[in-house]
């Protein structure tokens, strides 16, 4: 008794078992059929029969059905594209078309939708025909249609493919997005301004209504004399101011102030007083954080410029290498923070406007996302603009040169006044402009006489006979150089002959300064002053080509005159033995 209770326990168990693992198989193929669509009982009862208008097989036709039909102010047909779930079926023909009404006047304003971008097939396949999607095949039954902003939230407008019973599935606008729509239409709807334009001025003309063709050109008017008001304050405003680093300031914002007053003022009028179409509406967004952006980094940028020039003045003063080395450092990283905030500026408004504008999608270069595509088409078209930019910031970082500092450049002497994105500006010492690309300022090799200390060994060379006093000579030197103030390290004062010829000697002497500038004027001063001591005191040390006329050179002195008259002597003997 107890074999066959067990064997019927075993038995029980394995069709227990048999039995969950057929419902769970019949659970996941219903679960499976059921991913490409959602299935409900019935769609929208109360509406009736869809009209052929509402063509609903493609999220992309859905949505173009729901736009023409609104355009036409067939609300009714266009409810058909809503799923009214949540009303009763007494209440859906009313409120769906109300929604309906609603849902266009969003769409309308709200933002420029582009239906062309939306599947066009009935499972909304994701497709990609570069391959880099990882969910390319997969198919979808809900789609994103729109997404906007409200009272600070997001909310979105999406497809969803709905199937009653054996009917054809059809996309309609989810449940969830239907309830949104009272919400979006508190933000986008018609402002209290729009109420009293006359009904014939508000059918569409073209891709804005005839009112907005007469009211954007007086709104464009509007807010540029505001801007022209908010200019003109600030420019007496900087005359109002004293003479100073603060009315300088004041008078390089005016514009960039102007327009930052024009985007806030046209964000106001938008959002509370008029409410134009998506098309007009997107394009003023996306102007005015344009312009707010440009706004705001150009004042950061006269902040920076402003703080420079006062730094110039006050600290380095005239640019050159006698200041000391931290103020000229200080003033090579304030030239970088300014390239920083441009470059800063420029990519995030860039980056803003393509994302704003979806450029990519638009215009059908999706290609163009390949990173590969896109560092080649970079580095052929920007290779000498990208190499002049990363070589001037490795220049400001890396400090081989500094605001300030002299170098030697192609033989040249020049003060560096500037380092910009593309170029070096160069003050040469006859106050010509030198500019030079970066990238081959860098390629070439440079003397920077500032880059440790600013003193400097100097030297001048003397051609001097060969019977000149070298000893006398570096006496003199020396005392000549004491007397320059800018000549430093007495100890270091040298005065050697550096070489020969059959008639001359080559004397070379050598001082140190506190500055290359100042050097160079001492070397001149010293020079000068050996030369006219020697050609006042001792003319005979020039060197000279001597052609012999006699056998008594002055130059020898008297050893000279005693070798002449015993050369003289041996002459008369010799001619007097001949006769």
């Amino acid at each position: 008794m107890k074999v066959t209770s067990s064997w019927l326990a075993w038995g029980m168990f394995v069709l227990t078992l048999t039995f969950s693992s057929l419902c769970a198989a019949q659970t996941q193929g219903g679960e499976s059929g059921n991913s490409r669509w959602f299935t409900v009982d019935i769609i929208n009862s109360g509406l009736g029969e869809a009209p052929e208008e509402a063509n609903r097989v493609t999220p992309r036709e859905s949505m173009r059905s729901f736009l023409e039909l609104t355009h036409q102010e067939e609300y009714e047909a266009a409810a058909h594209i809503l799923n009214l779930a949540e009303f009763s079926a007494a209440e859906q023909q009313a409120q769906g078309r109300e929604l309906a009404r609603k849902l266009a006047e969003i769409l309308r304003r709200g933002e420029w939708l582009s239906v062309s971008d939306l599947p066009g097939r009935e499972d909304a396949v994701i497709e990609d025909s570069s391959g880099q999607n990882p969910r390319v095949g997969e198919t979808r039954r809900n789609i994103e249609v729109s997404s906007m902003q409200a009272n600070g939230e997001t909310y979105d407008i999406r497809l969803g493919r709905y199937r009653a019973g054996e009917q054809e599935p059809v996309w309609l606008i989810m449940p969830i997005s239907v309830s949104y729509i009272p919400v979006l239409y508190e933000q986008y709807g018609p402002s209290m301004l729009e109420s009293y334009i006359p009904e014939r001025f508000q059918s569409s003309f073209g891709v804005l209504r005839i009112w907005e063709w007469i009211a954007i050109p007086i709104f464009i008017l509007f807010i540029g004399m505001v801007g022209w008001m908010v200019h003109r304050l600030i420019g007496l405003m900087s005359k109002w101011l004293p003479s100073g680093i603060s009315s300088i300031f004041a008078s390089q914002i005016g514009m960039p102030a102007a327009l930052i007053a024009m985007s806030l003022v046209t964000q106001v009028l938008l959002d509370y007083v008029v409410s134009f179409s998506a098309v007009a509406t997107t394009t003023f967004r996306v102007l005015l954080i344009s312009i707010l952006a440009w706004g705001a980094g150009t004042i950061a940028l006269r902040l920076v410029d402003t703080i420079m020039l006062r730094m110039t003045r006050r600290l380095v003063g005239e640019i050159d290498d006698t200041k000391p080395r931290d103020e000229r450092r200080l003033l090579t990283s304030l030239y970088a923070l300014r390239r920083i905030i441009i470059l800063i500026t420029v990519t995030g408004v860039s980056i803003y406007i393509l994302g704003q504008i979806q450029l990519f999608e638009s215009l059908g270069l999706s290609i163009l996302a390949s990173a590969s595509v896109l560092a080649v088409l970079v580095g052929v078209a920007g290779q000498a603009v990208l190499g002049n930019i990363l070589s001037s910031f490795q220049l400001s970082f890396a400090k081989p040169i500094r605001i300030g500092d002299l170098v030697i450049f192609e033989g040249q002497w020049c003060y560096v006044e500037g380092i910009f994105y593309t170029f070096i500006r160069l003050r040469s010492w006859d106050e010509r402009r030198v500019i030079v690309p970066v990238t081959y300022f860098t390629s070439k090799p440079f003397d920077n006489l500032s880059v440790k200390s600013t003193k400097m060994y100097r030297f001048l060379e003397l051609t001097l006979h060969l019977s000149a006093d070298i000893g006398l000579v570096r006496d003199k030197f020396i005392e000549f150089a004491k007397e320059e103030n800018s000549v430093i390290e007495h100890h270091k004062l040298l005065c050697y002959v550096t070489g020969q010829t059959g008639t001359a000697q080559t004397v070379s002497c050598y001082l140190m300064t506190s500055d290359p500038l100042s050097g160079w004027s001492a070397e001149m001063n010293v020079r000068e002053k050996l030369l006219a001591y020697i050609r006042d005191n001792h003319p005979e040390w020039w060197p000279r080509e001597i052609v012999v006329l006699s056998h008594n050179d002055i130059a020898r002195g008297e050893q000279s005159e005693r070798t002449g008259k015993a050369d003289s002597s041996e002459a008369d003997s010799s001619e007097t033995d001949n006769s």
